[in-house]
């Protein structure tokens, strides 16, 4: 799914290229994946991952009732702490998963309708420079065919929250739901609706607040109740506006600039939470991402008519028997196919994949965001039980970090 994932990595700026090496997974010899030898290959390509350049690296395997821990590099450069096995991080977009299944689960009870305009929701919201809330459906928001602008596009709002030097004065702002979509009515559309595929942030902003008047309960309250409480999802939290990381947690760090050659390095694990809300706000541990997308693919959390929905594709064109559903994807790995998402913002990329079936899941956690190399190879180990190429003694950067 190299289209979409390059379309969002545009849009964040930051994980460009590191989220779109994850659907670029090359070809290569199948296997099992799954037992002991192949944990060691995930170990190996967590390694790797920091040998190319990443501080530090967690993740959890899960198969059947089978639980692997993994982590190689530096949780907090400063005092040489190593990444933690059980730490919690920020998830970015995969929170698009979580929303999207409350949503099915509301048409499930007959709350809403997939097919119901924005308009209907949030009355003359989505209006300005040929946006139009009455042509657009609820499931366009969720697949991204909505042709909605992506706030996280502006050059102004780039420049204002993203990157340096004024990200670090604006970090602790508060941001209401609403601004992003002001921000974004402030451009053309990317397309007519249902036309083609185009990744937007904004979409989510706008699902959320539809599953708010839908639900009468805050976004936060709808998925805490429909999902972290049933699922006993501990190390889950929506982080509302709320600066820190919960504990354990390793520090978070990024070059805070789109230039790929960037090289000063900043500590962002303060962030308002609120900056990114239902688009990407939710912070969560790599085994509770597992027994998330365990409990969707295995039917726990919606009726087969919402999940056959979720896994209905957009199909990417480049890549056929891949696409994106309703906030969830298929990409390919060396010996065929999983479902999840990927998630990139300031000082966290995450990766978390699931077999079909949800028996099988992996998820991982870089607390940099500036390299790409060999982020596939754990999906690979895993799940095919692929040897990283040129596995061997991690490194990276100097562990120096220039405010």
């Amino acid at each position: 799914m190299t289209t979409r994932r390059a379309a969002r990595a545009a849009a964040v700026g930051i994980a460009a290229a590191v989220v779109a090496s994850v659907c670029t997974v090359p070809a290569a010899a199948q296997g099992a994946g799954g037992g002991a030898a192949e944990r060691g290959a995930t170990q190996r390509a967590f390694e790797r991952v920091v040998a190319n350049g990443a501080y530090g690296v967690t993740g959890q395997a899960r198969k059947g009732h089978g639980v692997w821990k993994g982590a190689a590099g530096v949780g907090d450069v400063r005092t040489g702490a190593p990444r933690g096995k059980n730490d919690r991080f920020r998830i970015a977009s995969i929170t698009k998963t979580f929303v999207a299944t409350v949503l099915l689960q509301q048409e499930a009870e007959g709350k809403l309708d997939l097919d119901d305009t924005v308009e209907r929701w949030l009355p003359g919201l989505v209006r300005g420079n040929g946006h139009d809330g009455r042509n657009i459906t609820v499931r366009q928001l969720l697949n991204h065919t909505s042709g909605v602008f992506d706030y996280l596009s502006d050059e102004d709002y780039m420049r204002d929250y993203m990157f340096a030097p004024n990200y670090l004065k604006n970090r602790f702002l508060d941001r209401a739901p609403e601004v992003a979509v002001a921000v974004a009515m402030r451009h053309a559309p990317t397309g007519p609706p249902g036309a083609r595929q185009s990744y937007s942030n904004t979409n989510y902003v706008l699902a959320a607040l539809v599953m708010e008047k839908a639900g009468g309960r805050s976004y936060e309250r709808e998925v805490r109740e429909r999902i972290i409480k049933p699922l006993k999802l501990r190390g889950t939290v929506m982080p509302g506006n709320t600066l820190g990381l919960p504990q354990p947690s390793s520090r978070s760090y990024s070059v805070l600039s789109p230039d790929p050659n960037a090289t000063k390095v900043y500590d962002v694990t303060l962030q308002n939470g609120s900056q990114s809300w239902a688009e990407g706000d939710m912070i969560s541990s790599a085994g509770d991402l597992n027994r998330f997308l365990g409990a969707l693919l295995g039917g726990e959390l919606l009726p087969a008519r919402q999940l056959e929905a979720m896994k209905t594709l957009v199909p990417d064109e480049s890549d056929p028997g891949t696409g994106y559903g309703l906030g969830l994807e298929k990409m390919r790995t060396a010996c065929g196919t999983v479902w999840g998402h990927t998630g990139g913002w300031m000082g966290s990329v995450t990766v978390a994949m699931a077999t079909e079936d949800g028996k099988h899941s992996l998820a991982y956690n870089l607390n940099s965001d500036w390299t790409s190399k060999g982020l596939e190879a754990p999906l690979n180990a895993e799940f095919c039980g692929t040897e990283p190429e040129g596995a061997g003694p991690a490194g990276g950067r100097d562990g120096v970090v220039r405010r």
